[in-house]
């Protein structure tokens, strides 16, 4: 991936309404959903969510298919990896420890609470 595609699909995924379809596609898996299932779910107009939706496919995010009068829309796995792989091509140096981790930001994992300060 070149760093004009990386920016495409970033820029795709810097939108609030954007990301919330991504991250029901990612979901999703394989299977997908069909755009009315989409934007039940997310309670977004079919008028945007096709705007999104069309920003997502240019950016290489996700794919369509036909499945009778539906369009089912699903994640392109070659899209995500290419941006993924663009993202932390040069992060490890050697230290893959840098860039894989099982811990998301300040956020604890699920079912675990942050460490208490002796002030608490």
């Amino acid at each position: 991936m070149e760093i004009k595609e990386a920016v495409v699909a970033l820029s795709a995924l810097a939108q609030e309404s954007r990301l919330a379809v991504f991250r029901l596609l990612v979901k999703a898996g394989d299977e997908g959903y069909a755009a009315g299932e989409i934007a039940k779910k997310l309670d977004i107009s079919s008028a945007t969510l096709s705007f999104h939706l069309k920003e997502l496919a240019h950016a290489g995010l996700v794919n369509s298919r036909k499945d009778g009068r539906s369009i089912i829309y699903s994640l392109n796995p070659k899209g995500i990896n290419c941006l993924m792989g663009f993202l932390i091509e040069d992060c490890c140096q050697g230290r893959p420890e840098l860039c894989i981790t099982t811990e998301c930001c300040d956020k604890p994992p699920p079912g675990k609470q942050p460490p208490q300060s002796p002030d608490e």
